[in-house]
């Protein structure tokens, strides 16, 4: 559940630039977290390589690929009506249409994708990307193909990936691969498997070549981004077996945060996802050091009762997450906070409910992803505990909480009325076309209108109104990070 779900994204098909040598022709749709998006660019790269241009067009494609999401089961029974689409096209319209599911329902539905419905003709898990070329072979030669063994050191840092549906402007860039935290509710370990991180020679090399062609904006992905330790490669959870040297030379997630930084100060840097237990006071230091890392921080709660917490095995407490939280904003005071909260938990009394809503009563988060359990099987909470709060008081308590996060989301968002903020053009808004809509460090949405300013501009914008997820404003001016004015920023 440590993952952010953009609904907006749902099921995008992918469009890539066409290359004249590619002959045939390749359907990929995503669905799930940033790191499923962004795991999709890895598999374009990949896949343009072996002769395939994108097509937005499914009933042309010789290949339609899936990347799927395991997380919640509206994700799981949206994905498996998709499948049932393509193959009411590949029986009606395509029969050369060959169908695949990659991702985090590779692993857990294989047998009954391959097997016993016969739905697909290629499963692969998120560690068997580089496979891919053998796999479409084996499905060219009329056989089912499958690959979802995970690895203890892939990263796919060596491979570029093609930047899908791009706004040319904001990027992701995976550091890590992989869970520890064996969070009861949470799929990831299993489908992703260990922890691991990629070199960050790597890291540096893809953010110069983001920074190179344009791009102001990236965001470092990974499950648990705090648990970040490369010292040469290899397993988190081998780091102790490591040598001397390699311990001595290793590089943390605030070390990475530092390099990044300093090497494009024009760059903004954004991550997720935090773990309370991981973030350390060094990365918070790290981003009150640096003007382009960005004052945000998503850190998931799932609930504010120490009884639940310790249900769903979240290596903290209600109290240590209160402190952390004060610790963020008495080392970044404008710091924004966004949470993922799980109500409706095996076992969750009125009492437990009360204990989340003063909990975010505490925070005032800025905004958050709030849903009702849903069990997923093969997590330790699906085999030892009994889903027993009944739907419609999950229901009730999911509304409770909601209203709770946009009273005080609107609160938060009116301390930025009346002052000056520096927003990072990233696209036209969705209702007019006369305004642009950007962020500003702490990841408020600005609304503005356009004059003469361009996608991919900083521009410090007056703020004059808001709602509880957007500000509404006017462009006074070029930030110092655009141009030659110089503001104080919020």
């Amino acid at each position: 559940m440590e993952k952010i779900i953009e609904e907006e994204k749902q099921g995008t098909a992918v469009l890539l630039e066409h290359n004249a040598k590619n002959t045939r022709k390749l359907y990929i749709e995503s669905f799930g977290c940033q790191m499923n998006f962004s795991d999709s660019e890895i598999v374009a790269s990949i896949l343009a390589k072996e002769g395939f241009n994108t097509t937005n067009n499914m009933e042309e494609a010789d290949l339609v690929l899936v990347n799927t999401c395991s997380i919640r089961d509206k994700a799981e029974q949206t994905v498996r009506k998709r499948l049932e689409k393509y193959n009411r096209v590949k029986n009606k319209k395509n029969p050369n249409m060959k169908v695949g599911v990659l991702g985090c329902m590779a692993e857990r539905l294989k047998s009954k994708f391959l097997e016993e419905e016969k739905i697909v003709d290629m499963v692969v898990g998120p560690d068997a990307y580089k496979d891919l070329p053998n796999l479409v072979a084996e499905i060219d030669e009329g056989r089912e193909a499958v690959n979802v063994l995970l690895s203890k050191d892939e990263t796919y840092g060596d491979i570029a990936p093609v930047r899908l549906n791009s706004n040319g402007v904001t990027a992701f860039v995976s550091i890590t691969r992989g869970c520890d935290n064996m969070c009861t509710f949470c799929v990831v370990p299993f489908t992703r498997g260990r922890e691991r991180s990629r070199d960050p020679h790597s890291i540096l090399e893809e953010v110069n070549d983001l920074w190179n062609k344009g791009f102001k904006e990236i965001t470092l992905l990974g499950q648990n981004v705090d648990s970040y330790l490369w010292y040469g490669g290899g397993l988190k959870k081998d780091f102790k077996k490591a040598s001397k040297m390699a311990k001595a030379t290793a590089v943390d997630f605030a070390q990475l945060l530092h390099k990044v930084a300093n090497a494009h100060p024009h760059l903004r840097v954004r991550f997720s996802t935090s773990n309370p237990q991981d973030i350390s006071d060094d990365v918070l230091h790290a981003i009150a050091a640096h003007r382009n890392i960005c004052n945000y921080i998503h850190l998931p709660v799932q609930s504010g009762s120490n009884r639940i917490l310790k249900e769903m095995n979240r290596l903290h407490t209600r109290e240590e997450y209160m402190r952390l939280i004060d610790r963020v904003h008495a080392i970044i005071p404008e710091c924004a906070v966004s949470q993922d909260m799980i109500t409706g938990f095996p076992t969750e009394t009125e009492e437990d409910h009360l204990d989340t809503l003063s909990l975010m009563e505490y925070v005032k988060y800025d905004y958050g992803f709030m849903f009702a359990y849903s069990e997923r099987p093969g997590t330790m909470a699906a085999r030892k505990l009994e889903d027993d709060v009944p739907e419609d008081t999950k229901s009730r308590r999911l509304s409770e909480i909601i209203a709770v996060q946009r009273r005080t989301g609107y609160e938060r968002a009116q301390y930025f009325v009346g002052k000056t903020v520096e927003c990072l053009i990233e696209k036209e808004s969705k209702k007019s076309d006369q305004h642009w809509a950007g962020r500003n460090t702490q990841n408020y949405v600005a609304i503005f209108d356009k004059e003469n300013y361009k996608v991919g501009e900083y521009v410090m914008v007056e703020i004059t109104d808001c709602t509880s997820a957007t500000l509404i404003g006017k462009a006074i001016g070029y930030s110092d990070m655009e141009g030659p004015l110089t503001y104080k920023t919020i």
